[in-house]
């Protein structure tokens, strides 16, 4: 990516240091540190403003790094996060549909291989987060949206939902135990 060194010139040319450029683009010095050594990658609010601090079109910043972001997007590590989304929910439905028939041949130990396999399947989850972050995918998906002249307010959403991943890791534990706890009570009164 490009961008990291866009930043550094365009800082340059302006005379700012990191700690300036941090203080009116509301992040931190080591923020624009990782941006400008390619660890980071900034998000689509952040590329706004520094576009305006450093007075330079967002085109000319991120110029080169959209197309590279669409192939980021279509990489190797977005196919494996796709497979181990696939094994999550193939592990889910397994631990939640072989409670009950388990439940019937035994009994209360039914809740072990349950528990094995749903514990699986939040490991595949906490890969996906991982695989996520690591590869700047959210970041990459929004600008590249935003150049293809999607709206602030779709950025918005997916920025929202990017910002909390383990509300979609609590929606599937809850899923699950209420899942569970209507299995166990069909399990009692059909016993």
């Amino acid at each position: 990516m490009e961008l990291g060194k866009r930043i550094k010139y365009y800082r340059n040319e302006k005379s700012f240091t990191q700690d300036n450029l941090a203080e009116r683009v509301f992040v931190s010095r080591q923020t624009i540190s990782n941006w400008e050594n390619d660890k980071s990658y900034p998000d689509i609010n952040s590329i706004i403003l520094l576009s305006e601090v450093l007075e330079v079109s967002i085109d000319n910043l991120i110029k080169g790094d959209v197309d590279l972001m669409k192939v980021e997007i279509h990489s190797e590590e977005v196919k494996k996060m796709k497979l181990y989304s696939l094994m999550m929910l193939i592990l889910f439905f397994l631990s939640v549909g072989s409670i009950f028939p388990l439940f019937k041949f035994i009994g209360v130990y039914a809740f072990i291989p349950c528990f094995i396999l749903w514990m699986t399947a939040m490991i595949f989850a906490f890969k996906i987060e991982r695989i996520k972050k690591n590869n700047n995918i959210q970041s990459y998906k929004e600008i590249v949206a935003f150049t293809e002249g999607k709206g602030l307010d779709e950025l918005k959403k997916l920025e929202e939902n990017a910002k909390r991943p383990y509300q979609k890791i609590l929606s599937v534990i809850v899923t699950v135990l209420i899942t569970v706890s209507i299995c166990g009570i069909m399990y009692i009164i059909f016993r």
